[in-house]
């Protein structure tokens, strides 16, 4: 099953079952998955975006949701980050499971090597390929001082 009709498919359930926290987080999903779609159309992609764009847009979710949570922590409004922590959750069902510190760099040394890479110039077309081969299951953040590491050596 495609992971937008997963997405709907949960919303369903959620909405039967009475769930709020999981509609509205849901609905949230929906709604930013269409935005994406929309701007998609106006590069010509009348299918909209693919799963590896939709779990790069849960990614980010997640990410914003952390932060956020962060902020309400630190400016004492745990109720209101125990909610991002909620959604973080809910959001985080949808994705797969993130690799493991050897097995990013695994990754890392695999894409090197297949790319014929050899320099810092080849930064962008490695990060490219790590982030459409392993979408949503690395933080670009962490894997970019990985590579930069494997080209500077």
């Amino acid at each position: 099953m495609a992971l937008r009709d997963s997405i709907m498919e949960s919303t369903k359930t959620a909405m039967k079952a009475g769930d709020k926290i999981r509609v509205s987080t849901l609905r949230l999903v929906s709604a930013a998955i269409k935005d994406r779609d929309i701007a998609a159309r106006a590069e010509d992609r009348c299918k909209g975006i693919e799963d590896s764009e939709i779990l790069s847009l849960l990614q980010k979710m997640v990410k914003q949701r952390e932060e956020s949570a962060k902020t309400y922590e630190d400016n004492g409004r745990p109720e209101l980050a125990e909610r991002e922590r909620t959604e973080i959750e809910i959001v985080r069902e949808f994705m797969p499971q993130p690799l493991s510190e050897e097995d990013m760099k695994a990754a890392v040394a695999k894409v090197i090597e297949e790319s014929g890479a050899t320099g810092l110039k080849d930064m962008g077309k490695v990060m490219g390929r790590l982030k459409s081969d392993y979408a949503g299951r690395l933080d670009m953040g962490k894997v970019g001082a990985v590579v930069k590491g494997h080209l500077c050596s």
